[in-house]
C-alpha cells in the first residue's frame, strides 16, 4: 500500500511544527498498522530544514517510547512503529516564486502522489502595537481585546524585492528578460500566493481519479472579516491590516471554490498539461478498438483557522509574551472557545482535516455546506473542532443559520447575527472577482517565469 503523503509549508516553528508533531501522534494512534505516513515539510533553509527533522524525529521517538516503553523487550515494536512514518523535508520561500516552482518540480519528481498539501507559512506583516490602546482593550474589553487585536501596527507597502534585494523596498525591479516586474505585496505573497502557485504547480501530483480524492487545507485566521478586505487593494499593500486582509482573501478563495460563478477559474487553475485527463487507453471491443479518457477529480480545499495560539509569528518581546499567555488563559477560563493557547492544540482542526476519511468531510460539507474549520476548546482545554462564523457565508453558505453554541460558533460572542440571502450573494460575487484576479495573476507570472 502506498504511503499516505502529506506536503506541509512552514514547518520549523510554532503552529507548522505542531501540525507536524500532531499529524504523526493521530496518525500512528488512529490508522491500521498495515499504513505509512510520509510527511515532508518545508523551511526556507537546509539549516532550518536538518533542526526541525531533529526535533520531528525526536518527538516520534517519544511518543512510540509513551505508548510502548522503553524497554529492550519492546524495542522490535518501536522499530515497527516508528518504521510507519518517515519525514523528509524540502527548501522553499514563500516570497520567492522561482523557489517555489523549483520545490514543486522536485515534489512532482518523486514520482507519487501528494494526498493533503497544507498551506500554513506565512507572515504577520507587524511591526509593533499601539500599546495605548492595547492597555485599553484589555482593561475594557479584555475578550476582544484578546481575540481580536485591533491594536497591532501593520506595515504598509510592503512588497517582495527579487534577485537578493531586501524586501520591503521601493525602487523598481526588472525580471531576467529585462522587464519591469509587478508589485507583489509581501504579506499577500506569504500568505496566499506563494501557496496558490505552489498548488497550481502540484496539480498533477493532487489530481485523484474518481472516489480517490485529494485535499488541499489552508490555515486560515479567526481574524478574517470583511472590513479588513478590498477587492481592489488585492494584495493588502495600501493598508496596515495586509495579514487580515490575505486571511479573508483565504477564506473567499476556499468557500466559493465550488460555487458555479468560479466555476471556470476554478478549472483554469487545476488544470496541468495534459487538460487534467489521464492519457488514453485502449480497450477491444467485438473486432474493433475504443479509445477511453479517464476524467480526473480535481483536489478538494477547506480552510481551517486554530483560534488564538501563541507562536513567533506575533514578534513581540519575550517578557510581554508571557503577560499575553497569562491573559489568554484568563480569556478562556471565563469563557472564550477561541483560546487553544498551545500551538498544538491548535493544530487539532488542520490536522482532522487531514486525517479524516474522505467520505466524512464529503458528508459534512455536504449536507452542513462548505465551511470554516476552527480549534476551540473548553475552559480546561479541552478542544475539538467546530464550525466557524464567516462574514457574509455564516457557518455553511446557507442564509438564515443562526449559532447553536456547541457545533456552529459566532466568530464574536453574543452578537447572535443571522446571514442574509444578500450577504451570501455578495460574498460569492466577491468570490468569482478574487478567482479571476487571482488568476489573472498566475498566468501573468508562470509566463514571467516559464524559463525559471
Amino acid at each position: 500500500m502506498a504511503p499516505y503523503t502529506i506536503l506541509l509549508t512552514g514547518a520549523n516553528s510554532g503552529l507548522g511544527f505542531s501540525t507536524c508533531c500532531r499529524l504523526m501522534d493521530e496518525f500512528l494512534s488512529t490508522r491500521p498498522a498495515s499504513q505509512t505516513l510520509h510527511l515532508l515539510f518545508t523551511t526556507r533553509s537546509p539549516s532550518k530544514s536538518e533542526d526541525t527533522l531533529t526535533r520531528l524525529t525526536a518527538h516520534l521517538d517519544r511518543t512510540i517510547a509513551s505508548v510502548y516503553g522503553s524497554e529492550a523487550k519492546t524495542a522490535s515494536i518501536r522499530q515497527m512503529q516508528k518504521a510507519r512514518v518517515k519525514i523528509e523535508s524540502e527548501e522553499a520561500d514563500l516570497c520567492d516564486l522561482a523557489s517555489v516552482k523549483r520545490l514543486a518540480g522536485r515534489v512532482r519528481g518523486r514520482g507519487q502522489k501528494v494526498d493533503c498539501l497544507i498551506c500554513n507559512a506565512g507572515i504577520g506583516g507587524w511591526e509593533g502595537l499601539h500599546w495605548g490602546q492595547a492597555m485599553w482593550g484589555v482593561c475594557t474589553d479584555i475578550f476582544e481585546a484578546t481575540t481580536f487585536p485591533w491594536y497591532k501596527r501593520g506595515m504598509v507597502g510592503r512588497r517582495v524585492k527579487w534577485d537578493g534585494a531586501e524586501k520591503g523596498g521601493k525602487g523598481d525591479e526588472k525580471d531576467v528578460s529585462g522587464e519591469e516586474e509587478p508589485v507583489l505585496g509581501e504579506t499577500f505573497t506569504a500568505n496566499v500566493f506563494g501557496h496558490y502557485m505552489l498548488v497550481h504547480w502540484l496539480t498533477e501530483v493532487l489530481v485523484r481519479r474518481e472516489g480517490e480524492g485529494s485535499r488541499v487545507v489552508w490555515v486560515s485566521s479567526i481574524e478574517a472579516f470583511d472590513k479588513f478586505f478590498d477587492v481592489e487593494d488585492l494584495q493588502g499593500l495600501k493598508v496596515g491590516w495586509s495579514y487580515e486582509s490575505s486571511k479573508r482573501l483565504t477564506d473567499l478563495l476556499v468557500l466559493t471554490s465550488e460555487e458555479p460563478s468560479t466555476r471556470r477559474y476554478v478549472e483554469e487553475f487545476f488544470s496541468f498539461e495534459n487538460g487534467g485527463k489521464e492519457s488514453p487507453k485502449m480497450r477491444v471491443e467485438g473486432e474493433g478498438v475504443l479509445i477511453e479518457t479517464e476524467e480526473k477529480v480535481k483536489p478538494k480545499m477547506y480552510v481551517s483557522h486554530p483560534g488564538v495560539c501563541v507562536t513567533s509569528i506575533s514578534g513581540i518581546h519575550w517578557l510581554l509574551v508571557y503577560l499575553n499567555i497569562a491573559a489568554l488563559y484568563m480569556v478562556r477560563w471565563l469563557g472564550s472557545p477561541w483560546h487553544p493557547i498551545s500551538s498544538y492544540i491548535a493544530a487539532v482542526s488542520t490536522v482532522w482535516i487531514a486525517l479524516a476519511d474522505t467520505e466524512t468531510l464529503a458528508k459534512l460539507e455536504g449536507e452542513e455546506g462548505k465551511g470554516k474549520w476552527g480549534a476551540a476548546t473548553d475552559r480546561m482545554g479541552g478542544e475539538r473542532v467546530v464550525r466557524t462564523e464567516v462574514d457574509g457565508w455564516g457557518w455553511g453558505g446557507k442564509p438564515g443559520e443562526t449559532t447553536d453554541g456547541v457545533w456552529r460558533l459566532e466568530a464574536r460572542k453574543g452578537k447572535n447575527r443571522v446571514h442574509t440571502k444578500e450577504e451570501r450573494e455578495e460574498f460569492e460575487v466577491k468570490g468569482a472577482q478574487v478567482w479571476k484576479a487571482m488568476e489573472t495573476l498566475r498566468k501573468d507570472w508562470e509566463r514571467r517565469l516559464q524559463d525559471s
